[in-house]
């Protein structure tokens, strides 16, 4: 139950949200109270310079409080400065691109 508790205190809006990329595994990762709980996003190569940004998880505890936009932004950033193509299979970093419509983001993405 105090676990619950926790998790209903995190606020993505008044913590400070730390994004790690584990490229060995391919994935954006938060750690969420502590380091118990995470939210991430998964990616796979499909070519030399193209990347698939596949899935989006947050743990439902933490769902509607603006996690996974840290992680979308994170894995866009990592396109644009790695200057790679990517292919958007998760839906929310196609809402996420549509919502904030960054040119750069655009010159990167496989239409």
């Amino acid at each position: 139950m105090a676990q619950a508790a926790q998790a209903n205190a995190f606020d993505a809006t008044n913590a400070q949200i730390q994004v790690e990329h584990d490229k060995k595994r391919r994935q954006f990762v938060i750690r969420l109270n502590g380091s118990h709980d995470r939210a991430v996003l998964l990616y796979e190569y499909v070519g030399k310079k193209t990347v698939d940004l596949q899935h989006t998880e947050v743990p439902d505890a933490y769902r509607g409080r603006g996690i996974a936009k840290h992680l979308a932004k994170a894995a866009m950033d990592f396109v644009v400065e790695e200057d790679l193509k990517a292919h958007l299979t998760c839906w929310y970093i196609q809402k996420y691109v549509k919502e904030n419509p960054q040119p750069q983001y655009f010159e990167h993405i496989y239409q």
